[in-house]
C-alpha cells in the first residue's frame, strides 16, 4: 500500500524559500529565464528534473574567464588545441585527482563525449559489428549504435541488495566473435553506479582476452559520493591503457555544457592515428569560451564543485526520504555518483507510462525510463541536482499525484 509523504512547501511558497537558500542556487525566476533547453522544453507549469544540467550559479573563475573574453571583446578564432591548455590541464587533473598518468599529446578535443562515442564506432568497429553496453544506459549510446549501423550487446546491470550490479560471466556468454568494442559508462549513467577496481579489473581481463576496444565515458567521474571512488579504466594497468579512449568532460559537473569542450584521451598512439583518419575539419571547431571556461574549470574551480557536492549529497538525502522512507515500492538504490536518481516505478502501474503519468498528473518532467533500452521500461530518472526548495516542491507534486491515484 502506498504511504503519503510527508508534507512539502506549496508552490506559492516556493520562490520565496528559494530566495532564502544559500546563493550557490539559483531561485525559480531566474531559472525559469534560462534560455537553453532544460527549461524551455516544457510550458512553463511544468517543473524539469529531466536533463543532466545543474540549476546552481556558475563557478566564479569560470565566470570570470568568460566575462574577460568579452570585456575584450576577444571572440576570435581559437588557437591550436595544443596551445589552448585544455590537454595539460586534463592531465594535471587526472594525475592530482587520480593518481593517472596522461601525456598531453595524446589529448584531443571535442565537441562533446557523444561526438567522440560515434567517432570511435566509425574508426574501431565496422557495421553490424557487436558492441557491448550495459543497460539501462544513457540513450546515446543506443542511438549512436543504431545510427551507425553495430549491433547492440546487451550486458543488462543487475539489482543486487542496495546497488547495480555487473554481470561479467553474462557478458562472457553473449559476446561474441563479432564484439569488438566495449562501450563503458563509469560512473554510470542512469543508476549512479561507480564501478570498483576488483569489476573493472575483470572488465579489462575480458577485453584484452577478446581483444576489444575500450571505450570509456568518465564524464561523471567528479561527481563520486563519499564511500566511493572513481578509478579511471586506462589507469588499470599499461595492457588496459594500451586499448583504451576515454571520453570526459568539465560540462557535467562545472555546468557548462552549452560550451561545447570535450577532450578524448588515448592509451596508446595506434589508437590515436586511428582516431585522427577522421579530418580534422569534418569534426568540426571548437569555441574559444568553452576551452577557457574548461581550465578554468579543472585548475581554479573544485572549491566550488566540493560546496555542490555537499549540496547535491543533501539531495540525494531528500530524495532517499521521499522513495525509501515513504515509497519503498519505488525500490530505490542510492547513486554513488551523479545528481540521478532512478525510480523503479514498476509496482504502481502507472499509465501509459511512469512519465506520462507525472508530466500530466504533477507537472512533472522526467526522463522516461525507455529511452535507456528495455532494462528501463517503468522507470523514471530524476534530476535531483537543484535547490533544496526546487526538488522540495518537485517531490511534493509527485506525492500528491500518486496520492490521488490511489484514492
Amino acid at each position: 500500500m502506498v504511504q503519503p509523504a510527508k508534507p512539502q512547501p506549496t508552490t506559492t511558497t516556493l520562490v520565496a524559500a528559494e530566495r532564502a537558500e544559500d546563493p550557490l542556487e539559483l531561485d525559480l525566476e531566474t531559472l525559469r529565464a534560462h534560455r537553453g533547453e532544460k527549461w524551455r522544453r516544457y510550458p512553463e507549469d511544468v517543473l524539469p528534473a529531466w536533463v543532466a544540467e545543474l540549476d546552481f550559479a556558475l563557478a566564479a573563475p569560470i565566470r570570470a574567464a568568460v566575462e574577460s573574453a568579452l570585456q575584450h571583446h576577444d571572440l576570435g578564432y581559437p588557437r591550436a588545441a595544443s596551445d589552448t591548455q585544455v590537454p595539460s590541464a586534463f592531465a594535471q587533473r587526472m594525475r592530482d585527482r587520480y593518481g593517472w598518468e596522461v601525456a598531453p599529446e595524446r589529448v584531443e578535443l571535442l565537441s562533446d563525449v557523444v561526438q567522440g562515442v560515434y567517432l570511435a564506432l566509425d574508426r574501431f568497429t565496422a557495421p553490424t559489428e557487436g558492441v557491448v553496453v550495459q543497460t539501462p544506459i544513457y540513450p546515446p549510446f543506443l542511438s549512436a549504435l543504431e545510427e551507425t549501423g553495430r549491433t547492440l550487446v546487451d550486458n543488462p546491470l543487475r539489482p543486487g541488495a542496495d546497488r547495480y550490479e555487473l554481470d561479467i560471466e553474462g557478458l562472457r556468454r553473449t559476446a561474441d566473435a563479432r564484439t569488438r568494442m566495449l562501450l563503458l559508462c563509469n560512473p554510470h549513467n542512469p543508476t549512479g553506479r561507480v564501478l570498483d577496481r576488483a569489476e573493472l579489473a575483470a572488465l579489462a581481463a575480458l577485453a584484452e582476452e577478446r581483444d576489444w576496444v575500450v571505450v570509456s565515458d568518465e564524464i561523471h567521474a567528479d561527481l563520486v559520493y563519499p564511500g566511493a571512488t572513481h578509478i579511471p579504466f586506462a589507469s588499470l594497468g599499461p595492457e588496459a591503457a594500451a586499448r583504451t579512449v576515454t571520453l570526459t568532460s568539465a560540462t557535467k559537473a562545472f555546468n557548462v555544457p552549452g560550451l561545447r569542450c570535450a577532450v578524448a584521451a588515448f592509451g596508446s598512439a595506434a589508437l590515436q592515428d586511428r582516431f585522427n583518419e577522421v579530418p580534422h575539419h569534418q569534426r568540426g571547431g571548437l569555441g574559444s569560451l568553452g576551452m577557457q571556461a574548461t581550465v578554468a574549470a579543472w585548475r581554479e574551480s573544485q572549491p566550488w564543485l566540493d560546496r555542490v557536492l555537499e549540496a547535491l549529497l543533501d539531495r540525494r538525502n531528500q530524495v532517499k526520504g521521499f522513495a525509501v522512507e515513504h515509497y519503498p515500492a519505488f525500490d530505490y538504490r542510492l547513486p554513488e555518483a551523479s545528481y540521478l536518481a532512478w525510480l523503479d516505478c514498476r509496482s504502481f502501474d502507472l499509465r501509459p507510462t511512469p512519465y506520462r503519468f507525472f508530466l500530466d498528473h504533477a507537472r512533472v518532467a522526467l526522463s522516461p525510463g525507455e529511452v535507456f533500452g528495455a532494462a528501463g521500461s517503468g522507470f523514471v530518472r530524476l534530476n535531483f541536482g537543484t535547490s533544496r526548495a526546487l526538488l522540495s516542491e518537485i517531490l511534493s507534486r509527485m506525492d500528491e499525484a500518486l496520492r490521488r491515484r490511489g484514492r
